[in-house]
């Protein structure tokens, strides 16, 4: 059951009111930061990502005491604080070097978690790439490969599929893509699985920029760039959803779609045709149009008078006999 708050002035209302949920929600924000202990191979990638979300993206650069798997109420407040329901906690120890954990959250609660361990040997910066970079705002293309994403269980590799998308989709408010504003493609390979080895297989995130030329025919040739960042992810602990707050988060309103009304329908034309169905009345009981002459108290004055006259003329003939 999901708190509810009552408002207590109109400066709350209004607050609640933009949080409240919506036909169209608002795109989601990302809020990156760090914990107390955070090598400087996490801090970078935290500034990487963080510079590929903008501007929907808020980034703390204070230490923050916070294990987000064993109490993420930190990460909860931080989350409605900055409403930010998208959330990458950089952090490093010795049991879990250079770890990146992506965290969703819903009506301000954690609602699911996921830990991936950076590849420090791999890592290359944005900085790294020499070339020109993308325009700020725009949607990537995103490609997603290895039998580990189609998954038809729910697991490790199809949370982190979905939070990725999550991390780079940006604002879709909007179904129109301008095939100008397509610049940089998304790349996520998962290795195979291999059925001895206990291992998990290896996540690989590449940025290609997208360029395109003169081919001499109708459509032009297109190549590829790797723009940066480079990173490779062990997957480490996560935090499947709650399947009531999951059901309630996925929940999607009816709206533009007209409830069926029973013998209500529309012709070609657009007009409203409905069909009423009557069940034996009796017409005996029927008001009718009220007149003076169709009174039934006048009928029967008339019926009694046309009687008595009837009976006087029957009594002037029995006189009549009787003088004879």
């Amino acid at each position: 059951m999901l708190r509810q708050i009552k408002p207590r002035n109109a400066r709350s209302k209004r607050a609640l009111e933009k949080k409240a949920p919506k036909v169209v929600e608002n795109p989601k924000n990302a809020l990156f930061l760090r914990g107390t202990t955070c090598s400087q191979v996490v801090q970078d990638a935290l500034t990487d990502l963080y510079s590929l979300r903008q501007p929907l993206a808020k980034k703390f650069t204070k230490k923050n005491a916070i294990h987000p798997f064993e109490d993420p109420a930190s990460l909860e407040f931080f989350s409605e604080k900055n409403d930010t329901s998208l959330l990458v906690f950089g952090s490093s120890s010795k049991k879990r070097p250079h770890t990146l954990t992506f965290a969703r959250t819903f009506a301000s609660k954690i609602l699911d978690m996921l830990e991936l361990h950076l590849d420090p040997a791999s890592y290359r910066q944005i900085a790294q790439f020499k070339g020109r970079k993308f325009a700020v705002g725009l949607r990537p293309m995103m490609l997603f490969s290895g039998t580990a994403f189609e998954s038809p269980v729910a697991n490790e590799y199809t949370m982190a599929k979905s939070m990725l998308v999550d991390l780079f989709k940006g604002d879709n408010a909007s179904d129109k893509i301008d095939v100008e504003g397509l610049q940089y493609i998304v790349s996520i390979a998962a290795d195979e699985p291999v059925a001895d080895d206990a291992v998990k297989p290896a996540i690989h995130l590449r940025i290609y920029l997208i360029s395109t030329k003169r081919s001499g025919q109708r459509l032009p040739r297109v190549e590829v760039e790797e723009m940066g960042p480079r990173m490779d992810f062990r997957v480490g602990r996560m935090q499947e959803p709650d399947e009531a707050v999951m059901k309630e988060a996925l929940k999607t309103p009816r709206v533009g779609v007209e409830k069926t009304k029973k013998n209500v329908t529309t012709d070609t034309i657009g007009d409203k045709i409905g069909r009423v169905h009557l069940g034996k009345q009796d017409l005996s009981e029927l008001q009718t149009r009220k007149m003076k002459g169709l009174k039934r108290s006048r009928d029967l004055d008339e019926e009694m008078a046309d009687a008595g006259a009837g009976a006087g003329a029957v009594d002037e003939d029995a006189l009549k006999r009787q003088k004879k």
